[in-house]
């Protein structure tokens, strides 16, 4: 479980596919400390939940290694992933920790399209279209998670909806380089996701 509040931009040091290119072995450099990072643990990148299988100290950089499986290379943007590509870290929460974002839970429903960016005084506005399935949860002035990131909606039109980036959130994570074109992990709303079943279960 997570809330969407990125620690650390870690950056893909070394990628290889393997199984037939169904499987790839990520390693990622980061600045947490690797006596902390424990084989076994949940590790959000990018939005996607992905358990750690060995850790390591090179230079003054931590380093952990994931498995991205099948799946996860089919319906997220790990597919295009490979060495230097920089990534929205976030540790699993722990309890009694700030829930400062929203409850996220690492698995990423599929991936929305940059249709427009408007660049604003030390801020930035983006347009996103998502399919019609994942438009059904997403409501104005709810929450969304993008590449990892708790956000809130800001407007909603069909299957295209908006994001305000604050000039902080700019800084501390990837979205700064977000382009017209770009493919960004989704994870809808889980309150809102089990309200739409609820709703078809009367």
């Amino acid at each position: 479980m997570f809330t969407g509040i990125v620690t650390d931009i870690g950056e893909i040091a070394k990628l290889t596919p393997t199984a037939q290119g169904q499987l790839h072995r990520m390693r990622i450099a980061c600045v947490y400390d690797q006596k902390t990072i424990a084989d076994g643990a949940s590790i959000a990148c990018n939005g996607v939940c992905l358990t750690v299988v060995g850790s390591g100290v090179d230079g003054d950089k931590t380093w952990f290694e994931v498995d991205a499986a099948a799946e996860t290379l089919g319906m997220t943007t790990a597919k295009y992933w490979s060495k230097g590509t920089k990534l929205n870290l976030e540790r699993a929460l722990k309890i009694g920790d700030e829930l400062g974002g929203h409850i996220v839970a690492g698995h990423a429903d599929g991936i929305a399209t940059i249709v427009k960016r408007d660049d604003l005084p030390d801020m930035a506005r983006f347009e996103l279209r998502t399919t019609r399935e994942l438009a059904r949860f997403i409501a104005t002035k709810g929450s969304i998670t993008l590449d990892g990131v708790s956000l809130t909606v800001n407007t909603v039109e069909d299957v295209v909806f908006s994001v305000l980036i604050i000039p902080h959130t700019l800084s501390v994570t990837t979205l700064g380089g977000w382009r017209e074109g770009s493919e960004v992990n989704i994870e809808v709303d889980l309150m809102a996701r089990y309200a739409a079943r609820l709703s078809e279960m009367k």
